[in-house]
């Protein structure tokens, strides 16, 4: 018996088509879940699709989306209950990085950038989303899964990223009141605070900050990319059903260190 599969479930993941995302969703598939990719770059949307398709799992359709815009994220959710009839997770991954400036060198217009999609994306992903989970519970189909890309940001000080930290010190919020709101519905919601991966965002940082992670890590190592294809499945199957409202750092124990 597969404790794990996922098939017949739906998953929705935002900035699927690269870094954690796509690394999530490698899980996701291989478990038999049918997947949406959210992403904006249509030409790694349709990389990550063929990528997933190969797999031989469940299908996969990518749909262009901005999810700081509130008509692009009700457009993605249409295309995908006309495609798959039902979504039952939903990873609020997609993200940015901060301005990488000190607090005095601050502008508004970096702030807001930051902010509108890492902290209002989540929430408006979460917006049309749980309608959909809402009105299935209300017709005898209860429950569903939230689940947010955070960071240890949120959660420790590193320098030059206080914009950075607030907007996933933001989701963590975000998580506990949404997990507090649907559970009448049976409707889960965690974070994940993943620490040091090697990515986009990453590899765009000053060279010395991965040595400084590496070296600050208790594990001594960046993030396994092959890891988190069961931490996906596991959170969206329903073996983490009794888990929600938690903000769980992935990271290596660097939170500790």
């Amino acid at each position: 018996m597969n404790l794990f599969d996922l098939s017949g479930r739906v998953a929705v993941i935002t900035g699927g088509n690269g870094g954690l995302g796509l690394g999530m969703a490698r899980g996701l598939v291989k478990a038999g879940a049918n997947v949406a990719i959210w992403a904006r770059n249509e030409d790694k949307n349709d990389a990550a699709t063929k990528e997933l398709r190969a797999l031989g799992g469940g299908e996969v359709i990518a749909v262009a989306c901005d999810v700081v815009e509130t008509a692009q994220v009700e457009a993605a959710m249409a295309t995908t209950l006309n495609e798959f009839r039902r979504v039952d997770a939903a990873f609020a991954n997609a993200g940015i990085a901060g301005a990488g400036t000190r607090i005095p060198d601050m502008t508004e217009e970096g702030w807001d950038a930051v902010m509108a999609v890492n902290a209002r994306g989540p929430a408006l992903v979460y917006k049309h989303v749980s309608r959909h989970m809402i009105e299935r519970a209300e017709n005898g189909d209860p429950g569903g899964k939230l689940i947010a890309t955070s960071s240890g940001q949120s959660i420790m000080g590193v320098n030059k990223s206080s914009d950075y930290a607030a907007s996933k010190a933001a989701v963590n919020g975000l998580t506990r009141g949404a997990a507090f709101e649907m559970a009448r519905h049976q409707i889960t919601a965690n974070a994940l605070l993943f620490g040091y991966y090697e990515t986009d965002i990453t590899a765009a940082a000053n060279p010395k900050f991965a040595k400084w992670m590496e070296q600050r890590i208790p594990l001594g190592r960046p993030g396994d990319h092959g890891g988190l294809e069961g931490l996906a499945v596991f959170f969206a199957s329903p073996h983490s059903d009794y888990i929600t409202g938690q903000c769980l750092p992935v990271d290596g124990g660097l939170c500790i260190s």
